[in-house]
């Protein structure tokens, strides 16, 4: 098992304006960029820097557009000089310098805009993925999956910025057991619409996400990425059948999880307190706990199975040591083997 920072890292890189509430509204957001983008390919030639309202802009076929982070950076690399060199020099002076360092001939750039904005600038080779058409196939296979709790400063899992989406949920009603321990499935996926980043799946199976967004203890864990070159379009289809294998086993090992459970509340472990006590030592569990549990089991009113993982499992928790605790927890779990 592996803990997982990807969504982590997320969080703490990611500015309010950047955040969403739900996958509706994330998705709101990115198809209706997708809507109002505009691609074109230029001749290198036609692409001028110029000066507006003290500003670098780019001037393409008459028509003025700002530029971001990203796309200064493109331009930059494109002219083949250090973007640290052109951010010290007055505005004036560095659209002379990119004016003169720019290709002036050579294969069209593709520029890709949002309103009065280029968003990127990229050589022919570029294919573009909308973000709104891999969160589509998210909304058709995954319905059933959410964004975790939030996290530090009402983050929530979904991000999208002018550089690159991301995109955390998870299934909090599909744990199931694996190995004698609960897990639950989850996914991220993420998207560049201006060449930041790969597109990319990375599916898994956990036991705990935690206020930070680390993942912990994550088993079965499969990435899947893809540049965004001239068959990009295909990762969709690769994407949506990693997702249908998630929600495929999901469904598997719920059903079968919830027969166990099932079995587990009208089972019993003995037909005694002493019965009991003599099973719960077999499985490693001390006298003193063992002893409590069957206290609290006998409250209930039986020796189940589940009556007695469920004693066990609410003492683990009064535990001072997280070290104790798991082990603990794993040998109240292995009671459910234990099932017929």
């Amino acid at each position: 098992m592996t803990n997982l920072t990807d969504a982590s890292t997320e969080l703490f890189k990611r500015g309010p304006d950047e955040c969403y509430d739900s996958l509706q509204s994330l998705w709101d957001k990115c198809y209706a960029d997708k809507e109002a983008a505009t691609d074109q390919y230029v001749d290198p030639m036609k692409v001028a820097p110029i000066v507006e309202n003290d500003r670098l802009v780019i001037n393409v076929e008459e028509t003025d557009y700002g530029l971001n982070d990203w796309s200064f950076g493109q331009l930059c690399r494109l002219a083949r000089v250090s973007k640290d060199t052109i951010n010290r020099l007055q505005p004036y002076t560095a659209a002379t310098v990119l004016s003169e360092t720019l290709p002036g001939n050579g294969k069209p750039l593709q520029l890709h805009t949002l309103g009065e904005k280029a968003r990127a600038i990229h050589g022919t080779s570029y294919t573009r993925l909308y973000n709104s058409d891999l969160l589509a196939v998210v909304r058709e296979f995954a319905t059933d999956f959410q964004p975790p709790q939030t996290g530090l400063e009402g983050r929530t899992g979904l991000y999208c910025g002018e550089q690159d989406m991301f995109c955390f949920l998870i299934d909090p009603t599909g744990w199931a057991e694996i190995n004698g321990e609960a897990f639950a499935p989850g996914f991220f996926v993420w998207n560049s619409e201006v060449g930041r980043r790969s597109i990319g799946v990375k599916t898994f199976w956990f036991q705990k996400v935690c206020q930070n967004h680390i993942v912990w203890d994550a088993t079965e864990v499969v990435e899947f990425t893809r540049k965004h070159t001239a068959n990009v379009h295909d990762a969709l289809r690769d994407i949506r059948e990693i997702i249908a294998r998630l929600v495929e086993k999901r469904d598997d090992r719920r059903d079968a999880f919830v027969n166990v459970i099932g079995k587990a509340m009208t089972e019993r472990l003995g037909s005694d307190a002493d019965d009991v006590m003599k099973v719960l030592q077999q499985q490693g569990i001390t006298r003193g706990l063992a002893k409590d549990a069957l206290a609290i089991a006998e409250a209930q009113g039986a020796f189940t199975i589940f009556a007695v993982v469920d004693a066990l499992t609410r003492l683990t928790g009064r535990m001072k040591f997280a070290g104790d605790r798991a082990e603990a927890d794993q040998k109240a779990g292995s009671l459910l083997a234990l099932v017929a």
